[in-house]
C-alpha cells in the first residue's frame, strides 16, 4: 500500500521534451531527483519511482502512453498500488486557462479541455483526484492550440515555466506534508 500516487502528464519522446505540454513530466522528474530516486520503466506503461516523502510512501509516475491515453496508465497504477481514495492521487498538468507561470492546486473539478484529464476521468470513473495545475497561457487562436502546447518557447517564457516547475513540485510536497487545504491556501492566493 502507498500513501500517494503522484502523476505528471506529458508526452514521451525527445521531440516533446521541454514543451508546454510536458510540465507535469518535468515536475515528477524534479520530485524524483529531490527524493534521490530515478524514474524507471514500469509494468504500467509509465516511468515510475517509489520513494518516501515526509515518512509517507509515494509513487511518482510519468505515463508513456501519450497525453490523450494517460488514463490507461493511471488506472493500472491505481490497481497495482491499491489506491482506493481518489484524493490520494495528485495529477500534475499544464493548464491553458492560467497565465504562464501560475501554479494552482485543485481538488476535483472539471477537465478544462485537457485530454489527459479526460482520459484519467474516463478510466477512474471519477474527477475527485487532486490536481496541481501549471499555467501555460492560451494560444493566439483556438486552431493553434496543439501547436501552442507542443512547441518550444522563448527563453524568457522557458525561464518563467522553469520557476513554475519548482513551485509546482513544492505544491505537491505541501499537499503530501500539510494537506490539500493548506496547499490550496498557499498556492491559490499568490499572484
Amino acid at each position: 500500500m502507498i500513501d500517494w500516487l503522484i502523476v505528471g502528464l506529458g508526452n514521451p519522446g525527445k521531440e516533446y521534451a521541454r514543451t508546454r505540454h510536458n510540465m507535469g513530466e518535468e515536475v515528477v522528474a524534479l520530485l524524483s531527483q529531490r527524493l534521490g530516486e530515478k524514474l524507471k520503466a514500469g509494468r504500467d506503461r509509465a516511468l515510475v519511482a517509489e520513494a518516501r516523502m515526509d515518512g509517507q510512501k509515494v509513487v511518482l509516475a510519468f505515463p508513456i502512453t501519450y497525453m490523450n491515453l494517460s488514463g490507461e496508465s493511471v488506472r493500472a497504477l491505481v490497481r497495482r498500488h491499491k489506491v482506493e481514495d481518489p484524493a490520494r492521487i495528485i495529477i500534475v498538468h499544464d493548464e491553458l486557462d492560467l497565465p504562464p507561470g501560475t501554479v494552482r492546486v485543485k481538488a476535483g473539478g472539471g477537465l478544462a479541455g485537457n485530454n489527459g484529464l479526460r482520459s484519467i476521468t474516463q478510466h477512474l470513473h471519477t474527477q475527485d483526484y487532486l490536481r496541481v495545475r501549471i499555467g501555460i497561457g492560451k494560444p493566439p487562436s483556438k486552431e493553434r492550440g496543439a501547436d501552442h502546447v507542443l512547441s518550444r518557447m522563448s527563453l524568457s517564457e522557458r525561464q518563467l515555466l522553469d520557476e513554475s516547475i519548482v513551485r509546482a513540485a513544492d505544491a505537491v510536497e505541501a499537499i503530501v506534508t500539510e494537506g490539500v487545504d493548506a496547499a490550496m491556501q498557499r498556492y491559490n492566493t499568490k499572484a
